[in-house]
């Protein structure tokens, strides 16, 4: 069961609090350049991303947030690191949220005060962010210069007694490593302790093939023991393939209606045509279909009839591959037989019928 935190608004979309799990992704453009960006989350946004962030290392940058709050179609979540100053700019520039990383910014904990009533004043949720590369360094040495999980948490716990200590409860805490083991440990043990929202996170999580194994298995270990409100894949790579990989990971577990899934054999010796291209055609020819999002829609690319209709009778239609042939279905049942150059503009036109019905 999903553990019940504290509900944050960023804008108009909750975090926390039983509301649906939310995936977010990070821009790669300069935050100054106010046209570029805006394209970039454009483009995320409409890959399913729903809060973005953007870095914030100068001046430029802190002042294009005014716009880039204004403009954006999902919450802007400013990301800040050093300089202090830059808090504030975010919080008077109208942001969604702003991201702290306490361990890095230069006397963090003496501007603290000045940083709720500002936060207060705007009325807009913060988080502290606790890395492994930036973690107090007196808890630090502690714990032998490692950032072990009792590192991260109990430096979590010290930046949340402070927020608490003037009064400040409107914030979500993450507490990111790049060893999967560590992260699941440090958000388990940290969940026992708070009831804030959690951004879940493997940072530096490495290219996509290796960053999304991380991901999955760390996300679905925590979210399915009912861990985490918000989540971000870090992935060497397009950012787009970060909330490609954040939904599935969410479609998998049940956490989200999946618009489309593709169900698809494994090759082996039994099969008669080239099933790895025939499931990416497939998979090519419904990216962008128009009914994706109206309901679900479930399609089997089978390389044989071992694996078709029997195995696959709960997709709402398939195809069993044969020779130069393929077998196409609805619900297990064989409703024609086509040539391998017809199999996809007759799975199309079954679709196109689907969302027409």
């Amino acid at each position: 069961m999903r553990k019940t935190t504290r509900k944050l608004m960023l804008k108009d979309v909750p975090v926390g609090g039983n509301s649906p799990i939310t995936v977010q992704s990070m821009c790669t453009i300069k935050t100054h350049e106010v046209d570029k960006t805006l394209a970039q989350i454009e483009e995320l946004y409409k890959a399913g991303c729903d809060i973005i962030r953007v870095a914030v290392p100068g001046s430029k940058d802190a002042a294009a947030l005014h716009e880039l709050a204004e403009k954006s179609p999902i919450p802007v979540v400013a990301d800040i690191h050093f300089q202090s100053l830059y808090i504030f700019k975010a919080l008077e520039a109208g942001v969604a949220g702003v991201r702290v990383n306490p361990g890095n910014i230069k006397k963090f904990d003496d501007k603290l005060q000045d940083i709720v009533v500002a936060a207060k004043m705007n009325n807009i949720p913060l988080r502290i962010g606790v890395n492994a590369g930036s973690l107090d360094d007196e808890i630090l040495e502690k714990y032998g210069r490692k950032a072990t999980a009792s590192a991260l948490v109990e430096s979590a716990i010290k930046e949340v007694s402070l927020f608490e200590s003037y009064s400040f409860y409107d914030f979500a805490i993450s507490v990111k490593h790049h060893d999967v083991n560590t992260t699941i440990e440090a958000y388990t043990r940290l969940s026992e302790l708070v009831d804030y929202p959690l951004h879940l996170g493997v940072t530096e999580a490495g290219p996509r093939f290796q960053g999304t194994i991380k991901s999955a298995v760390a996300f679905g270990a925590l979210l399915k023991s009912g861990v985490g409100d918000t989540i971000r894949v870090s992935l060497t790579d397009n950012p787009i393939e970060e909330v490609r990989v954040g939904r599935e990971i969410l479609m998998s577990l049940g956490l989200k209606n999946r618009e489309l899934e593709i169900i698809s054999c494994p090759t082996c010796g039994r099969i008669e045509t080239d099933v790895i291209k025939l499931t990416s055609r497939v998979e090519s020819a419904l990216q962008n279909h128009v009914g994706l999002g109206t309901k679900p829609l479930k399609i089997a690319v089978m390389g044989c009839l071992v694996n078709g209709p029997g195995e696959a009778r709960d997709a709402d239609i398939g195809v069993a591959g044969g020779k130069g042939k393929g077998d196409i279905f609805v619900r297990g049942k064989v409703v024609k037989t086509v040539t391998e150059d017809e199999i996809v503009p007759q799975l199309l036109k079954l679709v196109d019928e689907f969302f027409d019905n």
